[in-house]
């Protein structure tokens, strides 16, 4: 650590000392912080970096939150110290061993500290702490999207994100802070850093450079990352609701849909046929955009499964191990997630609780269908995946789709995220999707009244709608992916594979809703029994 002022120490010893009693509810009243729904006991300072840019006077505190039960979790606060009156969003200090009080407030919302931050990134600026240090790093990339020399980019924070925090710089860089740091390579940027120097993969944001922390033995924290900025029309979820609103607009001119034309084969055989006319004419353009994403999702995993040679992306066997340890995986969100429907499907409307019946007769048959993974002697490969595959993680640019938001899910640790997969399950993901889509317009009231009414008047549309668009996107995927090392030789290995996939994602999505948005459990209630029922 480099010499300090006595000034400096004094300042730095007070935030260690006052800090931790005054953090709790200054996290609690952030967007990022996950532990919202957890009792926080106590919270530690780990270190302390001073992140002095120009006249701005900013610190990086890593604090430790440890809560009454469950794991602990160290979360990254970039402060900035100001002057004047403070306002409930910031923190405030009175310290006996600091004269004066010292007020901070998040640095994200200060535009000189962000500008500094970009510039600092470019020059590769290192920045000691008490215990460890902050390395800001570019790539190769960087210069060629901005140079310090072309004059300041001026910063705007988004406001979409739950768990990270992003900062956009005249549309042409992204910065995406993590806010929960672990030991360990984050695998966003861990992956974009792959895409962008060892393949050819371009559907992706270019990383033009990161930040990480050292602690006193050397090992790393991913902090953040820079990013080429996109330009879009949004997500491809928004962009496939706007696709539905002019299919189910133009429903009653299309004319009825007869129930033996809404396909009841499964989407491996349903990639074997032809889209019938009828159905091109009533999806129309988003055909051609599901072929379009199922070929970019092939490329991306294609491009993931190029490296031989480096053993965080080299493909491996797909070990009994691993498919016992997912088959009681799934076995046990399985077993908590129908419990909780039997608890909680008295409460329901009539037509729901119905279909909670049916389901819930159909758990020991989901439990013989997982068990059957073990049985697979298949010689498909895994690779590193996305992980969190779906609609609102692809960017749509107007005329092709950019893929985002490697992280996977936030809350598991780092080495199961980067844990090595069947990419059949970003695939399941993406299908679990379209599923989603088409019944979201239908769902959007609460009222369940007003639901079955959209239910039972456009159900029907948005069965014929999910099918073809779902095959079509497979059959484009399988097409592109030919004989690569991951997709299963035999047609009924990549069957139980895709199956099993589906069923977890659609048993995950039962325990969420459950939770989160009851009147949207008929989404994965309606998955579950095309995949059980359907294939019976």
């Amino acid at each position: 650590m480099s010499t300090r002022s006595s000034p400096e120490k004094s300042f730095l010893a007070a935030l260690q000392y006052n800090l931790p009693s005054r953090l709790p509810q200054f996290l609690l009243q952030q967007r990022w912080f996950g532990g919202k729904a957890r009792q926080i006991r106590s919270v530690e300072i780990l270190d302390i970096v001073p992140l002095h840019l120009n006249a701005v006077s900013s610190y990086l505190i890593l604090a430790r939150v440890k809560y009454a039960g469950g794991p602990v979790e160290t979360y990254a606060l970039p402060l900035v110290r100001i002057s004047g009156e403070a306002d409930g969003s910031m923190l405030r200090i009175q310290s006996h061993n600091f004269s004066g009080e010292i007020i901070l407030k998040d640095a994200l919302t200060d535009e000189q500290f962000l500008a500094h931050l970009l510039d600092a990134i470019a020059k590769g600026v290192s920045w000691p702490g008490i215990k460890g240090q902050i390395r800001a790093t570019p790539t190769s990339v960087l210069p060629s999207l901005w140079q310090p020399a072309q004059g300041p980019l001026t910063p705007s924070v988004m406001n979409a994100e739950q768990s990270n925090s992003s900062v956009v710089y005249d549309k042409r860089l992204v910065l995406k802070l993590f806010r929960r740091v672990e030991p360990g390579l984050n695998p966003d940027l861990e992956m974009g850093s792959f895409l962008t120097e060892k393949s050819s993969f371009r559907n992706v944001p270019p990383l033009a450079g990161y930040l990480e922390y050292l602690d006193e033995q050397g090992a790393t924290s991913s902090l953040g990352m820079l990013q080429g900025y996109i330009a879009n029309q949004g997500d491809a979820w928004q962009f496939t609701l706007q696709a539905l609103a002019e299919y189910y607009g133009n429903a009653p001119q299309s004319g009825s849909l007869d129930a033996a034309e809404i396909p009841r084969a499964s989407l491996l055989n349903l990639c074997s046929q032809p889209v019938p006319d009828k159905a091109r004419r009533r999806i129309d353009a988003y055909l051609d955009w599901a072929v379009l994403l199922g070929r970019r999702t092939a490329e991306l995993h294609l491009a993931l499964a190029s490296a031989a040679d480096d053993p965080d992306f080299a493909p491996e066997p797909f070990s009994e191990v691993d498919q016992r340890a997912f088959v009681n995986s799934a076995v046990q969100l399985l077993t908590a997630n129908f419990d909780l429907l039997r608890r909680l499907k008295d409460a329901m409307p009539d037509h729901t609780r119905q279909e909670a019946d049916k389901i819930l007769d159909l758990e020991d048959i989901a439990r013989r269908r997982f068990q059957r993974l073990t049985q697979l002697k298949s010689s498909a490969m895994v690779i590193r995946i996305h992980g969190d595959y779906h609609l609102g993680q692809v960017l749509f640019t107007g005329s092709d789709f950019v893929i985002i938001d490697f992280e996977g899910e936030p809350a598991r640790p780092l080495a199961e995220r980067r844990k090595k997969r069947s990419p059949l399950q970003d695939v399941a993901g993406m299908l679990r999707s379209f599923h989603y889509a088409a019944y979201a317009p239908l769902l959007q009231e609460t009222n369940s009244e007003t639901q079955l009414r959209g239910v039972r008047t456009l159900g029907s549309s948005a069965q014929y709608w999910q099918k073809w668009v779902s095959a079509t996107f497979l059959r484009t995927y399988l097409e592109v992916s030919g004989n690569a090392i991951y997709i299963p030789n035999e047609q009924e290995d990549l069957a139980l594979l895709l199956d099993l996939y589906l069923l977890d994602k659609a048993v995950y999505e039962l325990g969420y809703e459950l939770n989160n948005r009851p009147f949207w459990v008929r989404i994965p209630l309606d998955g579950i029994s095309q995949l059980l029922q359907d294939s019976m």
